[in-house]
Protein backbone atom coordinates (compact mmCIF):
# COMPACT_ATOMS: atom_id res chain seq x y z
CA UNK A 1 0.00 0.00 0.00
CA UNK A 2 1.24 3.48 -0.59
CA UNK A 3 2.59 5.87 2.01
CA UNK A 4 -0.58 7.05 4.39
CA UNK A 5 -1.38 10.59 3.16
CA UNK A 6 -2.14 11.22 7.35
CA UNK A 7 -0.50 9.34 10.72
CA UNK A 8 -0.73 10.40 13.76
CA UNK A 9 0.58 8.74 16.84
CA UNK A 10 0.42 9.27 20.48
CA UNK A 11 -1.55 12.47 20.12
CA UNK A 12 -2.21 14.26 23.52
CA UNK A 13 -4.04 17.50 24.03
CA UNK A 14 -4.75 18.66 27.70
CA UNK A 15 -7.00 21.43 28.33
CA UNK A 16 -5.63 23.91 30.50
CA UNK A 17 -7.36 26.58 32.74
CA UNK A 18 -8.74 27.29 36.21
CA UNK A 19 -9.38 24.21 37.55
CA UNK A 20 -7.88 20.94 37.14
CA UNK A 21 -6.06 19.95 33.55
CA UNK A 22 -8.88 18.04 31.29
CA UNK A 23 -7.24 15.29 28.94
CA UNK A 24 -9.38 15.67 25.65
CA UNK A 25 -7.16 13.09 24.03
CA UNK A 26 -5.69 10.61 24.96
CA UNK A 27 -2.51 8.97 22.78
CA UNK A 28 -4.83 9.46 19.43
CA UNK A 29 -3.73 7.26 16.67
CA UNK A 30 -5.54 7.80 12.99
CA UNK A 31 -4.06 7.00 9.53
CA UNK A 32 -5.45 7.62 6.21
CA UNK A 33 -4.53 7.09 2.78
CA UNK A 34 -5.78 8.92 -0.17
CA UNK A 35 -8.66 8.52 -1.54
CA UNK A 36 -10.37 7.24 1.99
CA UNK A 37 -13.15 8.14 4.21
CA UNK A 38 -13.45 8.31 7.60
CA UNK A 39 -16.29 9.10 9.96
CA UNK A 40 -14.96 10.19 13.63
CA UNK A 41 -18.04 9.86 15.93
CA UNK A 42 -18.47 10.47 19.71
CA UNK A 43 -20.56 12.39 21.85
CA UNK A 44 -21.05 16.29 22.19
CA UNK A 45 -17.61 17.09 24.36
CA UNK A 46 -15.87 14.11 23.39
CA UNK A 47 -12.83 16.01 21.52
CA UNK A 48 -13.70 15.51 18.12
CA UNK A 49 -13.14 19.35 16.87
CA UNK A 50 -10.54 19.27 18.79
CA UNK A 51 -8.80 16.28 16.81
CA UNK A 52 -10.42 17.97 13.41
CA UNK A 53 -8.53 21.42 14.88
CA UNK A 54 -5.19 19.48 15.01
CA UNK A 55 -5.23 17.43 11.77
CA UNK A 56 -6.41 21.28 10.34
CA UNK A 57 -3.23 22.97 12.03
CA UNK A 58 -5.92 25.37 13.58
CA UNK A 59 -4.49 23.98 17.02
CA UNK A 60 -0.64 21.92 18.16
CA UNK A 61 -0.92 19.03 20.31
CA UNK A 62 0.86 18.82 23.40
CA UNK A 63 2.61 15.53 22.92
CA UNK A 64 2.71 13.26 19.87
CA UNK A 65 3.65 13.07 16.09
CA UNK A 66 1.64 14.70 13.18
CA UNK A 67 3.01 13.44 9.57
CA UNK A 68 1.16 14.67 6.35
CA UNK A 69 2.85 12.42 3.43
CA UNK A 70 5.57 11.02 6.01
CA UNK A 71 7.06 15.14 7.07
CA UNK A 72 6.50 15.64 10.31
CA UNK A 73 4.26 18.82 11.06
CA UNK A 74 3.69 18.71 14.67
CA UNK A 75 4.84 21.64 15.53
CA UNK A 76 5.29 24.46 12.42
CA UNK A 77 5.09 27.52 13.64
CA UNK A 78 1.96 29.73 11.92
CA UNK A 79 3.15 31.03 8.84
CA UNK A 80 4.19 27.66 7.44
CA UNK A 81 0.98 26.49 9.03
CA UNK A 82 -1.15 28.74 7.01
CA UNK A 83 1.06 27.72 4.10
CA UNK A 84 0.21 24.14 4.38
CA UNK A 85 -3.24 24.92 5.57
CA UNK A 86 -4.05 27.01 1.89
CA UNK A 87 -2.23 24.24 -0.13
CA UNK A 88 -3.40 21.02 1.29
CA UNK A 89 -6.47 21.59 3.10
CA UNK A 90 -10.22 22.27 2.66
CA UNK A 91 -12.76 22.45 5.40
CA UNK A 92 -16.44 22.31 5.26
CA UNK A 93 -18.71 23.57 8.96
CA UNK A 94 -22.03 23.28 9.75
CA UNK A 95 -22.29 26.93 10.01
CA UNK A 96 -22.04 27.93 5.91
CA UNK A 97 -19.62 31.07 5.97
CA UNK A 98 -20.59 32.21 3.00
CA UNK A 99 -20.89 36.32 2.73
CA UNK A 100 -24.30 36.99 1.05
CA UNK A 101 -23.28 40.10 -1.16
CA UNK A 102 -21.67 37.54 -3.04
CA UNK A 103 -22.50 34.84 -5.70
CA UNK A 104 -22.04 31.66 -5.77
CA UNK A 105 -19.26 31.47 -7.67
CA UNK A 106 -17.60 34.80 -6.15
CA UNK A 107 -17.88 32.90 -2.68
CA UNK A 108 -16.23 29.83 -4.26
CA UNK A 109 -13.48 32.14 -5.72
CA UNK A 110 -12.27 33.74 -2.59
CA UNK A 111 -10.75 30.38 -1.80
CA UNK A 112 -8.47 30.73 -4.55
CA UNK A 113 -8.15 34.60 -3.79
CA UNK A 114 -6.73 34.02 -0.32
CA UNK A 115 -5.43 30.73 -0.64
CA UNK A 116 -3.59 29.89 -4.27
CA UNK A 117 -1.66 33.28 -5.12
CA UNK A 118 -2.63 35.16 -8.27
CA UNK A 119 -4.27 33.31 -11.15
CA UNK A 120 -5.51 34.65 -14.21
CA UNK A 121 -9.32 35.77 -14.23
CA UNK A 122 -10.28 32.92 -17.04
CA UNK A 123 -8.67 30.18 -15.06
CA UNK A 124 -9.97 31.25 -11.89
CA UNK A 125 -13.37 31.15 -13.91
CA UNK A 126 -12.82 27.96 -15.02
CA UNK A 127 -11.48 26.68 -11.59
CA UNK A 128 -14.28 27.96 -10.14
CA UNK A 129 -17.57 26.63 -11.95
CA UNK A 130 -15.51 23.21 -12.36
CA UNK A 131 -15.77 22.98 -8.71
CA UNK A 132 -19.57 23.98 -8.50
CA UNK A 133 -20.10 21.23 -11.03
CA UNK A 134 -18.16 18.39 -8.85
CA UNK A 135 -21.21 19.54 -6.17
CA UNK A 136 -24.41 19.54 -9.07
CA UNK A 137 -25.20 23.73 -8.44
CA UNK A 138 -23.15 25.30 -11.33
CA UNK A 139 -26.56 26.68 -12.47
CA UNK A 140 -26.54 28.62 -9.52
CA UNK A 141 -23.08 30.35 -10.12
CA UNK A 142 -24.80 33.50 -10.45
CA UNK A 143 -27.46 33.55 -7.46
CA UNK A 144 -26.28 34.74 -4.03
CA UNK A 145 -26.97 32.61 -0.82
CA UNK A 146 -30.32 34.66 0.06
CA UNK A 147 -32.07 32.67 -3.21
CA UNK A 148 -30.87 29.39 -2.17
CA UNK A 149 -31.99 26.45 0.10
CA UNK A 150 -29.38 25.44 3.38
CA UNK A 151 -28.45 22.70 1.05
CA UNK A 152 -27.33 24.37 -1.87
CA UNK A 153 -25.69 26.92 0.68
CA UNK A 154 -23.43 24.12 2.18
CA UNK A 155 -22.77 22.74 -1.46
CA UNK A 156 -21.02 26.11 -2.26
CA UNK A 157 -19.13 26.02 1.11
CA UNK A 158 -18.28 22.38 -0.26
CA UNK A 159 -17.15 23.41 -3.45
CA UNK A 160 -15.13 26.70 -1.93
CA UNK A 161 -13.42 23.87 -0.39
CA UNK A 162 -12.71 21.65 -2.93
CA UNK A 163 -11.66 24.72 -5.69
CA UNK A 164 -8.03 24.85 -4.27
CA UNK A 165 -7.95 20.88 -5.31
CA UNK A 166 -7.15 19.62 -1.92
CA UNK A 167 -5.35 16.83 -0.66
CA UNK A 168 -7.23 16.21 2.65
CA UNK A 169 -10.84 17.53 3.37
CA UNK A 170 -12.13 18.30 6.72
CA UNK A 171 -15.58 18.27 7.28
CA UNK A 172 -17.06 19.08 10.71
CA UNK A 173 -20.83 18.21 11.43
CA UNK A 174 -21.71 19.61 7.70
CA UNK A 175 -25.15 18.55 8.03
CA UNK A 176 -26.14 19.19 11.17
CA UNK A 177 -28.19 22.18 10.42
CA UNK A 178 -30.24 20.26 7.46
CA UNK A 179 -33.08 17.40 6.48
CA UNK A 180 -32.75 14.29 6.10
CA UNK A 181 -33.10 14.55 2.20
CA UNK A 182 -30.85 17.45 1.94
CA UNK A 183 -28.06 15.85 4.52
CA UNK A 184 -27.40 12.67 2.16
CA UNK A 185 -27.01 14.81 -0.60
CA UNK A 186 -24.82 16.86 0.85
CA UNK A 187 -22.57 13.87 2.16
CA UNK A 188 -23.01 12.65 -1.36
CA UNK A 189 -21.00 15.77 -2.44
CA UNK A 190 -18.62 15.00 0.09
CA UNK A 191 -18.00 11.43 -0.95
CA UNK A 192 -16.70 12.32 -4.45
CA UNK A 193 -14.11 13.90 -3.76
CA UNK A 194 -12.56 10.58 -2.67
CA UNK A 195 -13.06 9.50 -6.02
CA UNK A 196 -10.67 11.87 -7.50
CA UNK A 197 -8.20 11.20 -4.32
CA UNK A 198 -9.23 13.37 -1.54
CA UNK A 199 -8.95 11.84 2.00
CA UNK A 200 -12.17 12.88 3.82
CA UNK A 201 -12.41 13.00 6.83
CA UNK A 202 -16.07 13.47 8.25
CA UNK A 203 -17.17 14.95 12.39
CA UNK A 204 -20.44 13.49 12.81
CA UNK A 205 -23.73 12.85 14.81
CA UNK A 206 -25.69 10.68 11.97
CA UNK A 207 -25.21 7.27 12.28
CA UNK A 208 -26.30 6.90 8.58
CA UNK A 209 -23.93 9.71 7.52
CA UNK A 210 -20.83 7.70 9.40
CA UNK A 211 -22.17 4.20 7.85
CA UNK A 212 -21.44 5.99 4.21
CA UNK A 213 -17.80 6.49 5.06
CA UNK A 214 -15.00 3.41 4.42
CA UNK A 215 -14.24 3.31 8.69
CA UNK A 216 -15.43 4.61 11.28
CA UNK A 217 -14.05 5.47 14.41
CA UNK A 218 -14.80 6.25 18.08
CA UNK A 219 -13.49 9.24 20.35
CA UNK A 220 -14.38 8.21 23.54
CA UNK A 221 -12.50 9.96 26.62
CA UNK A 222 -9.99 11.16 24.23
CA UNK A 223 -9.24 7.61 23.26
CA UNK A 224 -9.66 7.25 19.55
CA UNK A 225 -10.90 3.56 18.71
CA UNK A 226 -12.09 1.69 15.06
CA UNK A 227 -15.76 1.15 15.35
CA UNK A 228 -18.09 -1.91 13.76
CA UNK A 229 -21.79 0.01 12.86
CA UNK A 230 -24.04 -2.82 13.22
Amino acid sequence: MNQPLIELSGITRVLKGQEEPRTILDGVGLTVHAGESVAIVGRSGSGKSTLLSILGLFDRPDSGQYLLEGTDISRLPERKAARLRSSHFGFVFQRFFLLKHLTAAQNVAMALVNGQGWLPRRQRRIRVLQALDQVGIAHLAKSRPVKMSGGEQQRVAIARALVRDPRVLLADEPTGALDTETGAAVIDALSAATHRGCALILVTHDRDHAARMGRTMNLVDGVLTERVLV
